[in-house]
């Protein structure tokens, strides 16, 4: 099942969608069902198997009850935003750095989270602002201490994400400053869609694709990462407590801006498209501070 967000003429509702033929179509959960929640994490909890969420997607597709509205980000203010670095092979090649013997963490913060069609914000303190493409797990229910082989059950679905970093912030201050070079405002669009984990039917075999004003920029495959979702989940458990709606942005592969000769940064009027295996097309404008 797709799940998305919709700001509608009646507020915003949490949708199931059906993209089928060329044009989606937005069906209102709420309307065949009132005593389900109106937000993604709010769901996880409350129906955790999704039941009662397939039911009212079914029921409000036979009832044809149909909504229009502009895409939010499927999560808005995700309790957790964890982010892996250097989790592809081909990406740690291609920028001369060793290959991570356990995964490289790090975070952002909710506010960096956009959705479908938001602008990319660039600070105007950074002249070297990067793209990333990224698939995005989303956890399902608390997990702590879980183990690999059953780190699959805590996860809800899989988004499209998109690590926009400032190098010039990332790499060349003092110490490096990750953390400040990282979660600049709006520097994680995600969506447009939460696909479920039923509908990705292998993680790790997924199409990475970004496009830079309609020239393929990186394509790669999560076939390359380093440490899996189960390998991911089981490390970051050990030491953390995840919940529903958490997200970790699991790396990217090759083919990023700092990385080329000459460097290709983002630029006011840019357009970035980004689509993993099945989860739609992620597409946001860039415009300056």
């Amino acid at each position: 099942m797709k799940f998305a967000r919709l700001q509608t003429d009646q507020g915003i509702k949490l949708v199931g969608v059906d993209d089928s033929e060329a044009e989606a179509q937005f069906f209102d959960l709420r309307a065949a069902d009132e005593s389900l929640p109106d937000s993604l994490p709010l769901l996880f909890s409350a129906d955790p198997d999704l039941s009662r969420a397939r039911a009212a997607f079914d029921a409000a597709k036979s009832a044809n009850q149909t909504v229009t509205g502009t895409v939010l980000a499927p999560i808005d203010r995700p309790g957790k935003v964890i982010c892996i670095g250097l989790n592809y092979r081909d990406h740690a090649e291609e920028t001369g750095s060793p290959i991570p013997t356990e995964p490289v963490c790090f975070n952002k913060f909710p506010q960096t989270v956009i959705g479908f069609g938001d602008s990319i914000v660039l600070p105007a303190v950074s002249d070297k602002v990067d793209y990333e493409a990224e698939l995005v797990i989303v956890i399902g229910k608390e997990a702590k201490h879980v183990a690999a082989a059953d780190a699959h059950d805590y996860v809800a679905g899989y988004m499209n994400g998109h690590d926009v970093s400032a190098r010039d912030w990332q790499k060349g201050r003092p110490g490096g400053q990750w953390l400040l070079g990282k979660t600049p405002d709006t520097f994680a669009p995600t969506g447009p869609y939460l696909v479920t984990a039923d509908e990705v039917e292998d993680p790790e075999n997924l199409p990475v694709k970004l496009w830079l004003n309609g020239e393929v920029m990186q394509d790669g495959n999560t076939s390359e990462f380093i440490f899996g979702v189960s390998a991911l989940i089981e490390h970051l458990t050990k030491l953390i407590t995840l919940e529903p709606g958490d997200l970790i942005f699991t790396g990217t592969p090759p083919g990023v801006g700092d990385a080329r000769t000459p460097p290709v940064y983002l630029k006011a009027g840019d357009t970035v498209d980004i689509e993993i295996g099945n989860l739609g097309r992620l597409s946001n404008p860039v415009k300056a501070e």
